[in-house]
């Protein structure tokens, strides 16, 4: 099992990891996330901001980051952390705690960045991803109301209420 970034070859199974997540989350009554058009996934490729993590020929888990969140993070983007957006795990392959692998690597890329926080965030009061993502190392910050929603993607602006989560690498005993 090995973390590195997508290739654009990867593009059609990342969208197929994307449209079972979003049957799960409809199935599971959450915020959906839109389609994402084939461009917006092929230029986060090129930017080397999509990765996965890969087992054998299968990619297992796939998230995106961005190094700028302003209009989730507002005046806490500072240019010292990375965003971690759309975990997105194969629906063959739930329940292996690939959030844990996702952590790891991510507080060694923030660290190697010199970067202090890795975030990520979650839409509505979503209790298990709450606890999934505090088991995982991440502090819950609490629900913000979004309010600079329009270049974010379409999910957002359905649903303005937002859990925000941070790993703080100054204040990390490990």
């Amino acid at each position: 099992m090995e973390i590195k970034n997508c290739s654009l070859t990867d593009v059609a199974e990342i969208l197929s990891l994307y449209e079972a997540a979003r049957n799960l989350q409809i199935q599971r009554e959450m915020v959906v996330w839109p389609s994402f058009e084939n461009a917006f996934i092929e230029n986060e490729i090129r930017e080397e901001r999509q990765w996965k993590i890969v087992d054998g020929s299968t990619i297992a888990c796939n998230w995106a980051i961005t190094f700028a969140d302003r209009e989730i993070w507002g005046n806490k983007d500072k240019n010292d952390a990375i965003y971690i957006h759309r975990i997105c795990t194969n629906p063959n392959l739930r329940g292996n705690r690939y959030i844990d692998k996702i952590v790891a690597w991510a507080i060694a890329y923030a660290k190697q960045l010199g970067k202090r926080y890795v975030r990520l965030d979650t839409l509505g009061n979503n209790t298990k991803l709450i606890a999934h993502y505090t088991s995982a190392g991440f502090d819950f910050l609490g629900i913000v109301e979004l309010t600079d929603t329009l270049t974010l993607p379409a999910h957002y602006q359905k649903e303005p209420k937002c859990c925000l989560f941070e790993i703080d690498l100054q204040n990390r005993n490990s």
